[in-house]
C-alpha cells in the first residue's frame, strides 16, 4: 500500500487551518516554563513554536522528511521517528499531539505504550485527533468512487477514527488515567476547497488506482460530495469530528490501587 507523502508547501497552502484550530488544545495542555514537552507528530511546528514560546523545552518528532525540515528551519529542536517504536524512557512531563494520530492506524496501541514509556509518573498526555464519524461524507464518497473500479477501499483507507471509548480503553490498559475526552463535532470551511483536502489527505487511496484513472476519481469524489459539502457560495466545508482528549499517567501504586 502507498503511504502518505507529507510535502510542507502544499500543507501549508491547503492545511494550515489544522494548526490554528489546534490552537485551543494549547489551553489543555497549560505548557509551563521549563517544562519537558514532547510533539508527536509535529508537522511544520506551527503549534510547536507556540509551546516553546510559552517557555517549555519542547522536542518534536515526525516520520515526514520535509515536515521535519520545514520545523527545523523555525528553530526548533526536531527529528524523524517511528511513532511506534519512541525512542524515550521517562523523558518528559507532557506529550502533546494534534492531528497526528489518526494516521497511525497501524498499531495505535503501539503509540500510547510509547508515550507511556517517554512520561514521567503523573505526566500528562493531550492531544486532539479525527473522532468517530470524522470526515464521514468523504470517506464514503471515496470508498464508492474505489469500489466501482473495482478497489476495496477499506484495505487502503489510512485513517483511523476510533470512539471514546475505545480510545480511553487504549489509554487505560497502558498505565493512563482520563481526565477528559470527548467527541467535538467541528465543520471545517476549506480555504482550498474539497480538491486542495483531496490532494493533501487522500494521496494513498488515489495511488491504489492506475495513474490514468485518477483525475476521473478524483472529479467523481468532488461531484459526490458537491450536494452535502459545497455551499451556496461554493465555499467547501468538511464534516470534521474530533476526539479530544487529556490523560495522565499514572505512577506504579497508583496502577496497583485501580479496581479491575
Amino acid at each position: 500500500m502507498a503511504g502518505q507523502i507529507w510535502q510542507a508547501e502544499g500543507y501549508a497552502r491547503n492545511a494550515r487551518f489544522v494548526s490554528e484550530l489546534g490552537r485551543p488544545l494549547l489551553a489543555m495542555l497549560d505548557p509551563r516554563p521549563g517544562e519537558r514537552i514532547l510533539d508527536l507528530g509535529c508537522g511544520d511546528g506551527a503549534l510547536t513554536a507556540e509551546i516553546a514560546a510559552a517557555g517549555a523545552r519542547v522536542f518534536g518528532v515526525d516520520r515526514a522528511p520535509d515536515m521535519v525540515c520545514a520545523a527545523r528551519a523555525r528553530g526548533l529542536a526536531v527529528a524523524l521517528a517511528d511513532a511506534f517504536a519512541l525512542p524515550f524512557a521517562r523523558r518528559f512531563d507532557a506529550v502533546f499531539s494534534n492531528a497526528a494520530i489518526h494516521w497511525m492506524k497501524r498499531d495505535p496501541g503501539a503509540v500510547v505504550a510509547g508515550v507511556a514509556r517517554a512520561l514521567v509518573p503523573g505526566g500528562r498526555f493531550v492531544g486532539e485527533f479525527g473522532g468517530f464519524g470524522n470526515v464521514a461524507a468523504i470517506v464514503t464518497a471515496l470508498l464508492a468512487v474505489l469500489a466501482r473500479r473495482g478497489v476495496d477501499g477499506e484495505t487502503v483507507l489510512p485513517w483511523y477514527f476510533p470512539t471514546p471509548n475505545a480510545w480511553g480503553r487504549l489509554l487505560e490498559a497502558r498505565g493512563f488515567e482520563i481526565v477528559e475526552i470527548a467527541l467535538v463535532p467541528r465543520p471545517t470551511p476549506l480555504p482550498t476547497g474539497i480538491e486542495g483536502w483531496l490532494e493533501t489527505f487522500a494521496g494513498p487511496l488515489f495511488a491504489a488506482l492506475p495513474e490514468g484513472e485518477r483525475a476521473g476519481a478524483r472529479d467523481e469524489v468532488v461531484a459526490l460530495l458537491r450536494p452535502s459539502l459545497c455551499d451556496e457560495r461554493g465555499g467547501w466545508i468538511a464534516d470534521y469530528v474530533r476526539l479530544r482528549f487529556a490523560a495522565r499517567l499514572l505512577s506504579a501504586a497508583k496502577r496497583e490501587e485501580r479496581p479491575c
